[in-house]
């Protein structure tokens, strides 16, 4: 297997599975490259980037959270990320496994939110073209995503929106997707199991085109 990292993201709206999907691959990796991959989230990942996750997650009723200041801190998060953990680890060779990436903020503050010039422009300035190697993401129907996510327990902030900004944000991440073949999309309305062979198989592919 190639010494060289690869940085590996799971993506997709509440209620799709990539908490499973994370667990998965991991253990992909794991078994095929010989290590644990380095795992992130977003937001969040470093400890100044946990305690935006606070502040981004928690509702707070006096001070509500604006979208541009929300798009703001996930991009603060995230370079933070990036700079101390990501690109530090690809360096060394590590694979790097993340739940959720940029695709996220062009899905739900650019699509959801409305805010796709600023999203755009922050991305431009703050990644420089950074990207994940491979994104796999899982594509649900936000009202079934949502009674799935409801079952988990309380909702955040976020997962409190209004379905129409669920169904905005769907539709930017497979308009995306459309574009990018380095952006693979999973049927997550499908059972645990064949979500996961999907997975599996999109995955070995990739792993076979790294060992070449």
């Amino acid at each position: 297997m190639s010494q060289t990292g690869q940085f590996i993201v799971i993506e997709g709206l509440e209620g799709a599975g990539k908490s499973s999907a994370v667990e998965l691959v991991h253990n992909i990796i794991t078994a095929e490259v010989g290590h644990e991959p380095v795992c992130t989230r977003e937001p969040g990942g470093t400890p100044l980037a946990e305690k935006i996750r606070d502040l981004v997650k928690i509702a707070e009723p006096n001070d509500p959270l604006c979208d541009e200041a929300e798009c703001l801190l996930f991009y603060a998060a995230r370079t933070q990320l990036i700079t101390n953990v990501i690109k530090p680890a690809l360096a060394k060779g590590q694979w790097v496994l993340g739940d959720r990436h940029n695709l996220s903020s062009l899905a739900y503050q650019g699509g959801g939110r409305g805010l796709m010039p600023l999203v755009k422009a922050i991305s431009d300035a703050s990644l420089h073209g950074f990207k994940p190697d491979l994104t796999l993401y899982l594509d649900i129907e936000p009202s079934l995503g949502l009674q799935r996510a409801s079952q988990r327990g309380a909702l955040d902030r976020i997962e409190k929106q209004h379905i129409a900004f669920f169904e905005r944000a769907r539709e930017t991440f497979l308009q995306f997707a459309a574009q990018d073949s380095s952006i693979i999309v999973i049927d997550a309305s499908q059972t645990m199991e064949k979500v996961h062979q999907d997975i599996r198989a999109e995955l070995t592919k990739r792993l076979l085109l790294v060992s070449k």
